[in-house]
């Protein structure tokens, strides 16, 4: 028996790239991206909404569990509301760093510097609150579950940061825990849960990032 489709299907015919020209592109994405770097210390210089949408615009074009696509980025910028979320976000920091977090975690961040202090939350132009949506409601009010919620969120922040970082900004991916406050200071549906936090805008003049390093290849792959 043929399958249904309640969607309609167009010819998906992009264009016929020279090999060369694939190992060029893919190299070049390569080398651009392994420049990204999370920032911590952002400039108060404003970003226009514009550039905000086509970033937001981008993550939505990731791939989701039944096109679902479960997520909801929440564009922060004014200031009070920003001062909000540092506020409580620093608390539930504090109790992490002094009882939540294990020796070898607080061991393992101490290299990158981080604390209890997250300035940023106020300093960057925007806060970009990336929730993912569990369920939907049909126009009855019953609730129709969504699929692979997390994995299609994290996808769709991974063309985030990639469309962020083309674009010439910085972001950091910033997840205090628990982080039930943000769905409450933006009274969001029950249906949405927090995912992510993430300060976008430019770095300071004289931003200092860690000199880390990435794994190389023959760390982070297998071949058969």
């Amino acid at each position: 028996m043929p399958l249904r489709f309640s969607y309609p299907f167009r010819p998906y015919c992009p264009p016929l790239v020279p090999e060369e020209e694939v190992e060029r592109r893919s190299l070049q994405l390569y080398e651009q991206l392994n420049e990204r770097r999370s920032v911590r210390e952002f400039s108060s210089r404003p970003v226009p909404r514009s550039i905000i949408e086509s970033l937001i615009k981008a993550a939505g074009t990731a791939p989701s569990g039944a096109n679902k696509q479960p997520w909801m980025f929440c564009a922060v910028q004014n200031l009070s509301l920003k001062k909000q979320i540092r506020v409580a976000a620093e608390q539930e920091e504090i109790e992490s760093y002094a009882h939540r977090m294990s020796a070898e975690w607080l061991e393992d961040l101490a290299p990158l510097g981080t604390d209890t202090h997250k300035e940023f939350l106020e300093t960057a132009p925007w806060l970009l609150v990336v929730f993912r949506r569990v369920y939907e409601f049909r126009p009855d009010g019953s609730q129709h579950n969504n699929y692979y919620v997390s994995e299609s969120v994290g996808l769709a922040v991974g063309f985030l940061l990639a469309a962020a970082h083309q674009a010439g900004l910085v972001a950091l991916t910033h997840k205090p825990s628990p982080m039930n406050f943000l769905a409450r200071l933006l009274n969001r549906p029950k249906n949405e849960r927090p995912f992510l936090l993430i300060p976008i805008g430019y770095p300071v003049s004289d931003t200092l990032v860690p000199d880390i390093h990435r794994k190389p290849l023959d760390e982070i792959s297998v071949w058969y």
